[in-house]
């Protein structure tokens, strides 16, 4: 590089603040003079000459960098922001309606989880998630070191799903999938990983989780997984093909282990499937608790919901406080999805796109699933309602993939403008 050219763009670089847009400013800076260098040296111009002209085209470096710092300072989705203290906010309400604001113990625990959520999320906004594609294979080992712990070590089961208690933290499947979330988005966006190689990676991590055994946990992990894939770089008879052994394999494999279920798990299908034949369904008592809620609720009715503040959240909320609110706590849960796909729409980072993809589909399964069981359109599982659920999961697992939107929406203006690039061969 000529001194004159180093010269430049380090006053450049001195006026912007962000490490990493300097970093970018600096790239297509050197790439525009040797682009005029180049020129100006086949019109007959000398090597120093050529050089200085070409510096000279770009103007004053201070002013410049003072509007480039603009243009690129990193920015915070300040709607995405608001949204999750409003959700988190709301988290509390279960402790007030069911008087566990009463019990030191509840309470602690949920301001502390809380307090976690959102330094996870804002943690990750201020890490340049790009630094994470590289680490996909570091990511994928520890979600399976994590399941084959849990599978060697678990002594009880909560809510069917085997645990692993080391004092007061309770180590569960769905830590796993944070892990494998960021894995996954590197492994399709890498070009040297084969099909096939996705199959047998996804394999190993789908029997750990379904012998733990974890069928929640395997559920919203094989959503992310194909989400990604149906919108990854392979053809779309590539993903038909895919999609349709993968569904014939459950199919089968389903049928085949269905005598060796659980009787508890049996039963929560069969009461889906047909809940006036078991008159101690869970499924009826739901939906009789829904149908009393009426427009504003029985807020003076303290009447006991079985999983209040975890599973059945909802129907806590719309019993106690009415369709109304359950309604308004709809709406306010889908803007963070369609948020999530505002923000798609203007990233045309591959990898991005893909971390992008994988959020909205972990969000949106649970948080479906969840209504769903609340309705009675969905057979009961073990799923949060996210942010609202009470238990560190559902914060932390919620908190995370917003962290990773924020860092992705924080330096779209520098990977659209990159890839735009790329995209039409000027780099």
């Amino acid at each position: 590089m000529g001194k004159r050219r180093l010269s430049f763009l380090n006053e450049v670089r001195d006026q912007i603040k962000s490490r990493e847009a300097k970093d970018f400013v600096e790239i297509e800076l050197d790439y525009h003079i040797k682009e005029a260098k180049r020129h100006l040296l086949t019109k007959g111009r000398d090597e120093t000459e050529a050089e200085e002209k070409a510096v000279g085209q770009m103007g004053s470096p201070v002013m410049l960098g003072q509007q480039l710092n603009k243009l690129h300072r990193p920015k915070v989705d300040w709607l995405t922001v608001v949204l999750l203290i409003t959700t988190m906010g709301i988290g509390f309400l279960p402790l007030f309606s069911l008087g566990y604001m009463n019990n030191g113990h509840f309470a602690i625990y949920k301001i502390i989880f809380v307090l976690l959520g959102a330094g996870v999320a804002l943690g990750l906004m201020l890490i340049n998630y790009r630094e994470l594609e590289k680490l996909g294979w570091l990511f994928y080992t520890i979600g399976v070191l994590v399941l084959i712990m849990i599978k060697a070590l678990s002594k009880g089961f909560v809510f069917g799903t085997s645990v692993v208690e080391i004092g007061p933290v309770t180590i569960e499947s769905v830590m796993s999938i944070p892990f494998f979330f960021i894995a996954w988005a590197s492994f399709i966006n890498n070009k040297r990983l084969k099909i096939w190689h996705l199959g047998m990676l996804f394999v190993l991590s789908f029997y750990l989780l379904f012998t733990i055994p974890s069928t929640s946990t395997a559920y919203i992990y094989t959503v992310m997984v194909f989400a990604m894939v149906w919108w990854s770089k392979y053809s779309r008879k590539t993903i038909l093909v895919i999609t349709i052994l993968t569904s014939s394999s459950f199919i089968i494999s389903g049928l085949i282990l269905w005598p060796l279920l659980a009787f508890y798990q049996k039963l929560r299908l069969l009461e889906f499937i047909n809940p006036e034949k078991y008159p101690t369904a869970t499924t009826l008592y739901i939906k009789e608790r829904m149908s009393q809620a009426g427009w504003f609720g029985n807020s003076m009715n303290k009447e006991t919901i079985v999983d209040a503040h975890t599973n059945f959240v909802f129907v806590s909320f719309t019993y106690h406080y009415g369709w109304l609110f359950g309604i308004a706590l709809v709406v306010l849960l889908s803007l963070f999805a369609s948020r999530i796909v505002v923000v798609l729409r203007k990233i045309k980072d591959p990898y991005g796109k893909l971390l992008l993809i994988g959020a909205i589909a972990l969000y949106t399964i649970q948080f479906v699933s969840n209504i769903g069981m609340s309705l009675g359109y969905f057979p009961m599982i073990s799923m949060s309602l996210p942010f609202i659920s009470y238990g560190l999961m559902p914060i932390l697992l919620n908190a995370f993939l917003i962290g990773v939107v924020l860092s992705v929406y924080r330096r779209k203006d520098l990977t659209s403008s990159r890839f735009s690039h790329i995209e039409s061969g000027e780099i």
